[in-house]
């Protein structure tokens, strides 16, 4: 019996020394074993994985934020070889056609926009959304809001400028 006992005792021993290092992974009905190097491995991989998945996601969006800022950004923004602006026509009603140049009237206006029938036609141009110095020598026509002035007999807040 005592002999028996030693049998069992060694093949218990056996068992525990094969299996050292061992975890057991069940999954379903399967039972998987891995290493404790294997188990580093697949926790590494599975992180490398998420910062790779993590980046791609990051550059996709910047990509796409930038070619959104290319298309101009704001909506009912226009800008192609003749029109530039917002097109808006409840805000920016109010439109004339002339030569714009640069310079206001005491500080009223960034430029001013000649049109036929002499100086007391002369309007006074600023605009915050485009830029007027593009079409300075250029015969346009302009849509924008009119500003109350002081000395100008017409100030217009520019909002869409036309080449003619």
């Amino acid at each position: 019996m005592k002999e028996k006992q030693m049998v069992e005792d060694q093949m218990i021993s056996e068992e525990k020394n094969s299996t050292a290092g061992v975890e057991e992974i069940k999954i379903g009905e399967h039972v998987h074993d891995m290493s404790a190097e294997q188990t580093k491995r697949m926790v590494f991989g599975v992180y490398f994985v998420l910062i790779l998945l993590g980046v791609a996601t990051g550059y996709v969006l910047s990509r796409a934020s930038v070619n959104m800022m290319e298309t101009n950004q704001k909506p009912g923004w226009v800008k192609t070889g003749k029109v530039a602006g917002i097109s808006d026509t409840k805000t920016f009603k109010d439109s004339a056609v002339g030569t714009i140049g640069k310079g206001g009237l005491d500080g009223e206006g960034t430029h001013q926009l000649t049109r036929d029938g002499g100086p007391s036609q002369t309007v006074y141009l600023t605009s915050s959304a485009v830029d007027l110095d593009e079409y300075v020598g250029k015969k346009v026509k302009v849509w924008g809001q009119t500003m109350a002035a002081k000395k100008a007999a017409w100030l217009m807040d520019v909002g869409k400028v036309e080449v003619q």
